[in-house]
């Protein structure tokens, strides 16, 4: 049964990945025929910013947001039209000012072939875009958004993207449609993999370095009605479920979902589910009862406040878990009940972190908040190796969980000044890379589109940057 059901999510992964070729392929035969319409000088640069918005992921929407941002201060809002996607319009309510919210449907082949050719070209915003590690249908979209803009010979660039495994024929599409596109990727790591498919590259980072919250008194304000004392170190966690990736089609798990409402538990959405059975639930006892664990023995020691952040909805449920068996006295904040601008504000009031979220650390950086990761790929376990920090991260299967975060914390406590050093330099390492992003981004723009009217003359590096608070200049001006 389990065979013959990973069979089926192949093959309706092979479905959707045909369908979108397909449409690349017709979209591209009509260009040559004359059909469509290229940008001409004096119109606004239209421009679609392709992702997985509306899910209330607070890193997904941070970075859209910093994109957005940086791309119309580069060059200039007078001269732009920006669109993003999103698959639910009030989890992104107040989100992406000055910008056209467009719906995403779960079944996305009909509307990329639409939507793509109605712009000038396409900025695929996710972070994991091109690896299988979360879900095929991500990477296809990813992949069918560039490539349904190369096809027209339009602007068709990745932003801030990794590369990780695909599955052999997702590596094919990439390497078929992609060719033509520049991905400016996270990591060198990722510049490996999409060079090997003959994919363009250039070295950026991620856009979330740039964002500015509420301010910390806000976040201060929640944490008091939660229970903080306003004194005592504020311990955050930010746990998720690593265990339920990759996300699959299922049509006989549908089913038996809509008969009898079995897979209640790993269902996604429409007919997609998460990955589940025993495996992954030993797994994630083994990951919940180790964070909570340490979590236990680190406040018999210390005197510390705990909470626990989830950036994206589905944490909360790991979240609860963690705080049951913490005797259920450690509140859950969830990105559901907070919007980006107050969740962030939550987590840079904090004192101390610990996190397997990519996007909770890096959006707690800024904020000089000492932190320590538990990684399921890549993400954090590159950051933490740029921070030099190496000895504060752990991964999410390891049997030794337990005490090594319980180190790690008791690293926190006793080094956080030095650890906030190193933090405080990588942050402003991390802006010049992004400044650069957007001179690559710029350059782009002037070969697809050589008459479009880009700045002239001299420019300092911040000047690539969008507008950036008090705050950062601060970090700016003592670690430049």
């Amino acid at each position: 049964m389990a065979g013959e059901s990973r069979g089926i999510s192949r093959m309706m992964d092979f479905i959707l990945e045909a369908w979108v070729s397909s449409s690349i392929e017709r979209v591209k035969l009509r260009w040559m025929l004359g059909k469509g319409k290229p940008w001409q000088p004096g119109e606004k640069l239209k421009l679609l910013f392709a992702g997985y918005n509306g899910t209330r992921n607070t890193g997904s929407d941070v970075r859209v947001a910093e994109m957005l941002r940086q791309i119309r201060h580069i060059l200039g809002a007078e001269k732009v039209d920006f669109s993003v996607m999103t698959q639910n319009f009030q989890r992104t309510e107040g989100y992406f000012p000055e910008t056209q919210q467009v719906f995403l449907p779960d079944i996305f082949p009909p509307f990329l072939a639409s939507e793509v050719p109605k712009h000038h070209g396409v900025i695929a915003c996710e972070g994991s875009a091109f690896k299988s590690k979360f879900a095929n249908a991500l990477t296809t979209m990813m992949i069918g958004s560039l490539g349904l803009a190369s096809a027209q010979n339009k602007l068709s660039v990745g932003y801030g993207s990794e590369a990780g495994y695909m599955d052999p024929s997702i590596r094919k599409m990439c390497a078929r449609f992609c060719r033509e596109s520049l991905v400016i990727t996270r990591n060198e790591e990722s510049r490996t993999v999409l060079r090997e498919l003959g994919v363009p590259t250039e070295l950026g980072t991620d856009t979330a370095w740039t964002f500015e919250p509420l301010p910390v008194e806000y976040g201060q304000s929640i944490l008091r009605k939660v229970g903080w004392d306003g004194e005592t170190p504020v311990l955050v966690v930010c746990p998720i479920n690593p265990f339920e990736w990759p996300v699959k089609a299922s049509i006989a798990k549908f089913a038996a979902r809509s008969i009898t409402g079995a897979y209640k538990e790993s269902h996604y959405r429409s007919v997609y589910f998460h990955n589940s059975g025993a495996a992954a639930d030993r797994a994630l006892e083994h990951y919940l009862t180790s964070i909570a664990n340490a979590v236990s023995a680190f406040r018999q020691r210390h005197n510390v406040f705990v909470i626990q952040v989830a950036t994206e909805r589905l944490d909360a449920r790991p979240a609860r878990r963690i705080s049951e068996k913490l005797g259920g006295n450690v509140p859950v904040l969830s990105s559901d009940d907070y919007n980006m601008y107050e969740l962030v504000s939550i987590l840079r009031s904090c004192h101390m972190m610990a996190s397997s979220r990519y996007h909770g650390i890096v959006t707690s950086m800024p904020g000089l908040v000492p932190s320590a990761g538990i990684t399921m790929d890549e993400r954090i376990r590159n950051l933490m190796r740029e921070r030099g920090h190496q000895d504060l991260l752990m991964e999410v299967d390891d049997p030794d969980l337990e005490p090594k975060l319980l180190a790690a914390l008791e690293k926190l406590a006793s080094e956080g000044e030095a650890i906030a050093d190193g933090i405080g330099r990588t942050v402003v390492r991390n802006l010049k890379v992004m400044a650069r992003m957007g001179v690559y981004f710029e350059e782009e723009v002037q070969r697809r589109y050589p008459e479009f009217p880009t700045r002239r003359g001299e420019w300092s590096w911040e000047d690539y940057l969008p507008p950036m608070d008090a705050g950062l200049k601060r970090l700016a001006e003592t670690y430049n």
